[in-house]
């Protein structure tokens, strides 16, 4: 069943960005509410919700700016092939397996936020899904393929310090995963 990109409604896309920058505003009118929701994985037992309140939190404008126009991107057109559910089960599932990931390989007294792995594994189905599309990644001038600026912007920002490359990779392992399940279901139906 094909569904038109441009005519598909994206509420599910607004719901989870007005819930990042909700909690951004939050978060900068009192940094402490980071430390609350933050995954951290010494304190995971005695906050076990900040496995995914995590999800919604961001350090910087350019973080919650590069998470949200991506997820706005990426996440309509994966929502408009895999329909709403399949979708939000994607992009929680990549988030959780990101956090878990974290616990385990990260150092216990740092501090995990953003939305990267779930976005990541949207990014991760997209690149399965339609590996032929072309994207354009700021400041490149030139059109990349899809699998290029996922894959290659996850070893690029994952080398940064500061970066929680296990949460990253936990999405990114989801996308793939079930990219894969969900182009071989497609495939069947035509």
């Amino acid at each position: 069943m094909y569904r038109s990109y441009r005519g598909f409604s994206s509420g599910t896309i607004w719901v989870l960005i007005g819930l990042n920058l909700l909690l951004f505003i939050a978060t900068a009118i009192n940094s402490e509410l980071i430390f609350y929701l933050g995954l951290q994985p010494a304190g995971f037992t005695a906050r076990p919700w900040t496995i995914v309140t995590s999800l919604f939190v961001h350090g910087s404008l350019w973080h919650i700016m590069a998470n949200m126009l991506t997820l706005y991107f990426f996440g309509r057109y994966v929502r408009s092939l895999i329909g709403e559910s399949r979708f939000l089960t994607v992009y929680f599932g990549g988030g959780i397996l990101g956090s878990i990931l974290f616990i385990l390989l990260a150092p216990p007294y740092l501090i995990a936020i953003g939305a990267s792995g779930a976005v990541f594994a949207v990014g991760g189905v997209l690149t399965v899904m339609r590996p032929r599309l072309r994207v354009f990644v700021f400041p490149i001038p030139a059109p990349l393929p899809l699998w290029v600026a996922v894959i290659g912007g996850f070893l690029i920002i994952s080398f940064l310090p500061f970066v929680a490359w296990q949460a990253h990779l936990g999405g990114l392992i989801v996308g793939l995963i079930t990219g894969y399940i969900f182009r071989k279901r497609e495939r069947r139906f035509f």
